[in-house]
Formats: structure tokens, sequence, C-alpha cells
């Protein structure tokens, strides 16, 4: 059981400051506003939902966070399939709604199947045939249960994937965790009983 309500507050366009309204325009006016919206970055007020909100707090780390999350998610080489997969047992893991609704709508929109969904929300590798997405899954859910990998699962990530991928994968696994305990402490999400196991 899930539940939010934001600690900081809104962060509405005409209370923020120079510096903070760059940010903000970046945001709404960048790659997550492109084309078909499966999340809604602003509310009816204007201000910035999920993670955005509590990025305009410091605008220099807010910048270089929002920066990352659009390369992760429009600029690197991994699939739109696999970049989801792994941010769906990421948010399985840390047992993040804002993140599971965001990216399932994402996922579906990628093709990603109800049963994939359903075992990855979790925290469960679904059944793939694409041997670089079982390589994904595999991958992340040792990182998720490990905190490391062996050499045998980071050689095997590597083969299948090739260690840019698996660059970019470790990435995103830093960087949604990241996501979700900003939206933890910010945004007053908070779960009930432990992370979720990627079993």
């Amino acid at each position: 059981m899930v539940t939010s309500k934001s600690r900081l507050g809104p962060l509405t366009p005409e209370s923020l400051d120079a510096e903070q309204r760059v940010l903000y325009d970046t945001i709404v006016g960048g790659p997550r506003s492109s084309g078909p919206q499966r999340q809604r970055l602003t509310a009816a007020d204007k201000s910035l939902l999920g993670p955005f909100n509590a990025m305009l707090l410091s605008p220099p780390i807010g910048m270089a966070v929002q920066t990352l999350g659009a390369a992760l998610r429009f600029e690197a080489l991994l699939t739109d399939r696999q970049r989801e997969l792994a941010i769906l047992l990421v948010a399985a893991k840390w047992q993040s709604s804002f993140e599971r609704i965001a990216h399932e709508a994402i996922g579906r929109a990628v093709g990603l199947t109800d049963s994939e969904i359903e075992h990855l929300s979790r925290g469960k590798l679904p059944h793939l045939t694409d041997a670089s997405e079982q390589a994904t899954v595999h991958f992340v859910g040792h990182l998720l249960t490990d905190f490391n990998v062996t050499d045998e699962a980071y050689s095997a990530a590597v083969h299948a994937l090739g260690a840019r991928s698996v660059y970019e994968l470790s990435t995103i696994v830093g960087h949604y965790s990241l996501l979700a305990i900003n939206l933890r402490i910010f945004e007053g999400e908070s779960r009930v009983g432990p992370p979720a196991s990627n079993a």
C-alpha cells in the first residue's frame, strides 16, 4: 500500500526565481513533452509532478539530474523495451507508485505485455524470448538483489548486450533509485512492507 502527500508543496511557476524558472522551462519544454504524453508533467496549477518538483530546490543539481534522465530515456543505446523493463524492476524494488504508474504506461506504449508488466510490478523477472531482454532483466535483477553483480553475471551481460549497454543499465538503476528516494523524502511517497524481491 502506497500513500503520497507532498511535504514540499507545489512550486508554481510564479513562485520560482530566475534560476528555478530556467530549470522548469527546460523540463516542460524538453523531450519529455514531445510526442504522446504517457504521464503528465504538470498539475492543474502548473507545478511539476513527481520527482521534478523537488529538483527545483537546487537548480544546478536538478538540471544535472533531469539531463541524465532525458539522456537515459532518449539517447541511450538500449531499446525502449530494455529501458522500461529495467525501470519497472527499479520501481518494484523501491515500491515507487509514481515510477510504476508512469513507466507502466510508457512500457505498454513500447510493447510490454500485461503479463510482463504484472511480473515486473511484483519484482519478478518475466518470461522473455529475446536474448538481449533476458540479459537485461537478469543483470538488473542481480544488481537490485545483491547491490552488486558477480564476475559471471557481468561477463554474461557484456557478452549479450555490450559494455555500453551494461553501463547504461547500471546508470538506470542508480538514477531511478535516486528518483524513488526523492519521491519518498519530498513528495511523501511511503510504502508498507519490505522492498520487493527480484527472485
